[in-house]
């Protein structure tokens, strides 16, 4: 698969994220062809500016988007380092890729480059907990499996994680679980709507504009209401998915971590 845009973007955006870093630029492409940003910090750094910058074309956790592919199964176009450094610098000629902003420093870009090789960091991981164990805390006692679907089972008003284990590491997991609230994409945003007659409908906000709104219910029933024609309407801004901590033992926040993380893409 050829790897088409990752950063289409206008270069004023690409400007307001280079104040992001504050160090110093390291040497350019040509004089550094190793990577010297890779702690968990600078992998951070470069989700941030990833998300920024490239999530309109390759979806914000790098899956996929309408205008670029995927770049969790690895890059077609280079294999090393410094040829993804090239690529996030000065762009693929003659196609939709085109570099960053000369005036981001290499060091912004060489955190990307620790981003994007994180993605597709598939290597093992000794976690304490137990996967089958996980699965059954996970369509058990954690009732995730309500809202969440895996392979096509479970619930529609969360995520999807059949293929979680390839956007969110372990720690990344551990926080969704324990603190969701931290996080929330406006897409898992819920709607609370006071109709005319006083009552009250809620649900997850499917989609809204300046005049309609569209939510599903917990019973994934789907609504449609008109802005005019509601007494009132409310964003709420947490996550509809509560905090395991007074549900699950550590033990099986473990488990169910380790069940997660070994959802990924399977290798062909």
């Amino acid at each position: 698969m050829r790897m088409r845009s990752l950063w289409a973007i206008p270069a004023a955006a690409v400007l307001a994220a280079v104040f992001l870093v504050t160090a110093p630029a390291t040497p350019r492409a040509q004089e550094t062809t190793e990577n010297q940003f890779t702690t968990t910090l600078d992998i951070r750094m470069g989700q941030r500016l990833f998300r920024q910058q490239c999530s309109r074309c390759h979806g914000r956790d790098g899956d996929g988007g309408e205008l670029g592919p995927a770049l969790t199964n690895g890059f077609s176009s280079t294999s090393t380092d410094a040829g993804l450094f090239s690529i996030v610098r000065e762009g693929i000629p003659n196609t939709q890729m085109i570099g960053i902003s000369r005036t981001a420093t290499d060091q912004s870009v060489w955190m990307v480059v620790s981003y994007l090789n994180s993605l597709n960091d598939t290597g093992a991981v000794d976690l304490p907990g137990d996967p089958a164990a996980g699965q059954m805390v996970f369509s058990g006692k954690g009732n995730c499996s309500s809202c969440h679907m895996v392979n096509g089972e479970g619930g529609r008003r969360g995520p999807d994680l059949s293929r979680v284990g390839d956007r969110r590491d372990p720690d990344e997991l551990a926080s969704d679980l324990r603190t969701p609230d931290e996080d929330v994409l406006p897409r898992w945003w819920t709607l609370r709507i006071t109709r005319g007659d006083g009552s009250v409908v809620e649900g997850l906000r499917m989609s809204e504009d300046t005049f309609t709104m569209r939510i599903m219910d917990e019973n994934e029933d789907l609504w449609s209401f008109s802005k005019g024609g509601v007494r009132s309407h409310e964003r709420i801004t947490t996550s509809t998915m509560p905090s395991v901590n007074a549900l699950l033992t550590n033990a099986e926040v473990d488990d169910l971590i380790a069940y997660l993380h070994q959802l990924r893409r399977e290798e062909s």
